[in-house]
């Protein structure tokens, strides 16, 4: 997918997490997940620029996903100013944010031809639901105005209950 597609599936996929945190009245932690997949929908294709790195190879794995996800989670719990109270749910928010916004680029990239090793390095397999080709602009279009839809039932719905 290109960079519409991958912006559309993040928001697409956090739109009920969205809508359960603004329904509980965790609204900062709602803005703060979806900057955070929105900021991470991309990282997985940085390995263009990495010398080594194939692309979708190692970046575009749960593995990846988890090691992003903890990386997040090991840095909230050393940041200044944090009350010891908020850092354990602050560090598993930036836990799951890690996790769900790389496995939210690996759901975009599957509905290619090309697909993903999702369980590398246990096993090279690719895995793809061949909907699309990454550059169909029809397609990455579509997905970013199905995301932008359903985020903003997320944050509508919850103001209706």
């Amino acid at each position: 997918m290109y960079r519409t597609g991958h912006y559309g599936v993040s928001l697409l996929l956090y739109a009920p997490v969205l809508a359960g945190l603004l329904a509980f009245g965790r609204s900062s932690a709602a803005l703060a997940g979806l900057l955070g997949v929105l900021a991470l929908a991309r990282v997985p294709d940085w390995d263009h620029r990495v010398p080594g790195l194939t692309h979708r190879g190692s970046t575009h794995t749960l593995a990846f996903a988890w090691l992003v996800g903890a990386l997040l989670a090991a840095a909230t719990l050393s940041l200044p100013g944090v009350t010891p109270g908020a850092r354990v749910p602050l560090a598993a928010l930036a836990l799951f944010v890690g996790t769900y916004g790389i496995t939210a680029h690996l759901v975009a990239d599957a509905l290619t031809p090309s697909g993903v090793a999702l369980f590398w390095p246990l096993t090279s397999k690719r895995y793809s639901l061949s909907l699309t080709t990454a550059s169909n602009r029809l397609a990455n279009a579509s997905l970013l105005a199905l995301g932008v839809f359903a985020t903003a039932v997320a944050v509508v719905l919850p103001l209706q209950l």
